[in-house]
């Protein structure tokens, strides 16, 4: 009965942490991006733009970048012609002023592809606060990129992101009034004796037999001698 009840007292303490985590949290977050175009200089970020997302709970953003650079077409140009990655780093505040930074990347063969369109994915946690920043780009077939990029590159000009925010999942919540009821009909089914052990003898008194076994396998293991001399 003690533990059905500290059981009982923990599923609730989930549900109660549970609700709260979905009900009271809201806020804003501001993230600057950088992203690393010189192939010479892979640790050499640049700013790209600012985004400000006013609401977790309903994810509404707003998104300002600039346009790019010839120099840095040309940059993306020679990332794409070597099959190298486009790398991004997001630099975070929270409301709270926490402040934090994710990198990610993507193909810069795929983003050229997609017309500079892509997607960043801002993960929560039950909190609120960021985990993660990913981006993502339609993942066309990338073959074939150099000839792609001559003749359509001069057009790449703004990047064009949506920004969607995730929040955690949470895991399905145990129905514990149902199985506190189920083993209390159980218990009291057992107690006035509508209920029979259909078990088999091992199912039953597996607990006695197998210590036993072990006992006997030690014993014949350790005196290997007086199992030769029988």
């Amino acid at each position: 009965m003690i533990r059905k009840i500290l059981f009982a007292i923990l599923c609730n303490l989930i549900i109660v942490l549970h609700a709260q985590s979905h009900l009271e949290y809201d806020g804003w977050l501001n993230i600057e991006l950088y992203h690393a175009l010189d192939v010479h200089e892979p640790q050499k970020f640049t700013p790209r733009g600012n985004i400000t997302i006013t609401s977790l709970n309903s994810g509404a953003s707003s998104v300002s970048q600039e346009p790019l650079t010839v120099h840095e077409r040309n940059q993306l140009r020679k990332l794409a012609e070597e099959n190298r990655l486009y790398r991004l780093e997001a630099h975070v505040l929270e409301a709270d002023g926490t402040r934090s930074k994710f990198l990610t990347s993507t193909k810069a063969c795929a983003l050229t592809k997609s017309q500079l369109a892509d997607v960043l994915w801002v993960s929560l946690d039950h909190a609120g606060s960021v985990t993660a920043i990913t981006q993502s780009v339609n993942n066309g077939n990338t073959n074939n990129c150099r000839d792609l990029i001559a003749r359509d590159f001069e057009a790449l000009d703004e990047f064009n992101t949506d920004v969607y925010v995730k929040p955690m999942e949470n895991a399905p919540i145990p129905d514990t009034a149902s199985f506190i009821q189920k083993m209390e009909r159980e218990r009291e089914a057992r107690e006035r004796g509508e209920t029979k052990d259909n078990r088999g003898f091992f199912a039953k008194y597996w607990m006695y037999i197998v210590p036993v076994a072990i006992l006997v396998l030690i014993s014949g293991a350790t005196n290997p001698e007086g199992a030769g001399n029988r």
